[in-house]
């Protein structure tokens, strides 16, 4: 992606994307690369995160390994980053899990643990270290996908903490209207990303939509003017809900 000029309206801002390694984070790290933000991505797999960190462009984003379900590492991060940058104008919450679609009766709890520690309470614990960093002008991006707004059979857990986070995000941006800071909801429908081989292997990834896609709707929402705000922003592929 090529960088846009210098006088993006993005230009300059640090940028924190979870879960930044590939898929939708990925592709919303190059994009704000692109717009001349300082990017941070992180994620659990270091050589995964480097190696992206390297396809997000020159300079290259900075990879900071985390596990968003560990408050201490979480508190960690965001030290390291205060004490680089001083501030942080964007984040992103993308970090996420899938499990295999299975009905309740035989979803393990184990599985149901990791989604919610990490869909869920992994977007609380990175946003509630974030905000003390943050400042009026500052945004929030957390994704929360279209099942936040619907639910699949097979799909409990994943279903559970996206709905979760949807009543956390809704909360989150009436607490920080004082603040100025915005807080948008992203709803991506069918996306072609790596999280369809544990959902659904067969599902036809040709109808979804590029990653990319996401990524410009976001921008497109992080640089409208300072006194409007999107707080939903839907996406979905011209073949709708799959």
């Amino acid at each position: 992606m090529k960088r846009k000029p210098a006088h993006s309206s993005l230009g300059g801002k640090v940028a924190l994307v979870t879960g930044g390694s590939r898929g939708i984070g990925l592709a919303i790290a190059r994009a704000l690369h692109g717009e001349g933000c300082k990017v941070i991505i992180t994620a659990r797999d270091e050589p995964t995160l480097k190696r992206a960190a390297r396809q997000v462009g020159r300079p290259e984003a900075i990879p900071l390994v985390c596990d968003v379900r560990d408050p201490q590492l979480v508190q960690k991060m965001l030290a390291g980053l205060e004490e680089r940058f001083g501030r942080l104008d964007i984040l992103v919450n993308n970090a996420g899990v899938a499990h295999a679609n299975l009905d309740v009766a035989k979803l393990p709890v184990e599985s149901w643990n990791e989604v919610i520690a990490t869909n869920l309470t992994g977007m609380f614990l990175v946003t509630r270290a974030a905000l003390p960093l943050m400042n009026p002008g500052g945004a929030i991006v957390n994704n929360l996908s279209i099942s936040a707004t619907r639910v699949f059979p097979g799909s409990s857990a994943y279903s559970a903490a996206k709905h979760g986070a949807l009543g956390f995000t809704n909360t989150l941006r009436e607490e920080l209207r004082e603040r100025g800071i915005r807080v948008i909801a992203l709803f991506p429908g069918a996306t072609d990303t790596e999280i369809w081989k544990t959902f659904w292997p067969d599902a036809p990834r040709p109808k979804m939509m590029p990653a990319t896609t996401v990524a410009q709707a976001v921008v497109c929402a992080l640089t409208l003017p300072a006194e409007s705000t999107v707080e939903e922003l839907r996406i979905l592929p011209r073949a709708g809900v799959l």
